[in-house]
């Protein structure tokens, strides 16, 4: 039997196998940028008389340094946004897919065209087996009557570590937020991403399956990105969200661990 310290080693090889590859990837598309740059600053030369500066990678956003009193499903820190993945790859369509754990299989659609680039990050990870092995690492279970929150958080690399869970992603961020819900309310089944508290660019690999319905307040960057939602097994995360926290707690670790062994769209 595969014991957690393997697990983790396997999932951290993984995520050192993706990062290489990531980085490989962004390099040529620098150099593909870098030579358009080239081309067009030589048009605007000849056209205008002068050279115009070109910025390959937006300026980093500061962390809004005010303390957050509302609820958010992320505690990872903030990284460094770059382009990391295609963005138009959602190409304006509706996705469909599974999400295997080892409860069950959930299928899942998403919406291209409300959050283009949250689909495009998530169906790029998904296509690139980021997901497969890791575990989610967070469920929020708290019957608040003005506050309820009832979700289950996965997608981060280190999941499976107590210590380390929640501050894993891709090795790359974007923003803004897409298609977050005005009055707060995410009903049963939703599918949206984690980010920082006060970050609209803050979201990476992170995201959390609602499983009753819930609110949670904007805080100062908005809402939260709403990409997609479960269309069946939706049952499957209600017995992992009945089953509780491993402390009991209305926030923390799943009592019960659970692994996405599987996520795959098309």
């Amino acid at each position: 039997m595969t014991t957690k310290k393997q697990a983790r080693a396997t999932q951290k090889r993984r995520q050192e196998l993706f990062e290489r590859k990531l980085a490989v990837r962004q390099a040529r598309r620098r150099h593909r940028q870098q030579i358009v740059g080239l081309v067009s600053a030589g048009a605007l030369l000849v056209g205008g008389g002068s050279l115009a500066a070109v910025s390959f990678v937006g300026n980093t956003p500061q962390a809004n340094p005010t303390p957050s009193t509302t609820i958010t499903l992320s505690t990872e820190s903030t990284p460094e946004p770059t382009l990391g993945f295609p963005h138009d790859l959602a190409a304006g369509r509706d996705w469909t897919g599974t999400i295997t754990m080892d409860q069950g299989t959930i299928g899942i659609s998403l919406d291209g065209v409300a959050a283009p680039v949250a689909v495009s990050s998530f169906v790029y990870l998904a296509q690139e087996g980021y997901f497969d092995g890791t575990e989610c690492h967070r469920l929020a279970s708290n019957p608040d009557p003005d506050y309820p929150s009832f979700a289950l958080q996965c997608g981060d690399p280190n999941g499976s570590d107590p210590k380390t869970a929640g501050t894993g992603g891709p090795g790359y961020a974007f923003g803004p937020i897409e298609n977050a819900p005005a009055d707060n309310w995410y009903p049963a089944g939703t599918i949206a991403m984690a980010r920082v508290g006060d970050d609209a660019f803050s979201m990476g690999s992170q995201f959390f399956i609602v499983y009753r319905d819930s609110y949670f307040p904007s805080d100062t960057a908005g809402g939260y990105t709403v990409f997609g939602h479960v269309t069946e097994g939706l049952d499957i995360v209600e017995a992992i969200g009945a089953a509780g926290t491993d402390t009991g707690l209305t926030q923390g670790r799943p009592a019960e661990p659970v692994v996405l062994r599987e996520v795959s769209v098309s």
